[in-house]
């Protein structure tokens, strides 16, 4: 998994123009039930920020592909939840994870709305948090504008990390002297 993440970071690099709707793909994913389990999105997208970090990639159409990205996933992640309610709880892969389950139950049990935000920067819930939305029947437009607000949020943090990482390990290894 990890040379294919390397192959894509090396291959936003290379074909710029394309960063925008890569990120929009992976951030997607990220924030996809089921799709989310499988992609290893977030590992993209900071390695992508560590390349804005080299000045090989610009952050901007990163940003925005990755916030775009990650309110289509996640919208499209509460309609499945309020589509199928508690079914898709019995389908695979969630029956196999309880403890996902059990984590996003409790999650909107503690912060109700805020969980929409937690579940953008919090791995773990990220799976199956929008579904909850969904399956509890949040009202729709106010999952959407802090839905919105929180993927503009996580949509910056996750490249500039990479950023920020990126330009630490440069830093350090000029002073060493590489």
């Amino acid at each position: 998994m990890e040379s294919w993440t390397e192959a894509v970071i090396a291959f936003i690099e290379r074909h710029q123009e394309w960063s925008f709707w890569l990120a929009l793909v992976f951030a997607a994913a990220e924030t996809t039930a089921f799709l989310s389990i499988a992609v290893p999105s977030t590992a993209i997208l900071v390695g992508v920020g560590a390349t804005v970090a080299t000045g090989a990639l610009p952050f901007f159409p990163i940003w925005a592909g990755a916030a775009l990205g990650a309110v289509i996933g996640s919208t499209f992640s509460y309609w499945l939840g309020r589509r199928y309610g508690g079914r898709i709880i019995g389908m695979w892969p969630l029956r196999d994870h309880p403890d996902l389950v059990e984590q996003a139950s409790d999650a909107f049990r503690k912060w109700g709305i805020g969980a929409v935000i937690v579940g953008h920067f919090f791995g773990p819930l990220r799976p199956v948090i929008f579904l909850f939305a969904g399956m509890t029947r949040m009202n729709f437009p106010l999952f959407c504008g802090v839905n919105v607000a929180a993927a503009l949020a996580w949509a910056y943090v996750i490249p500039k990390f990479g950023e920020v990482g990126g330009i630490i390990v440069g830093w350090i290894w000029n002073l060493l002297g590489f």
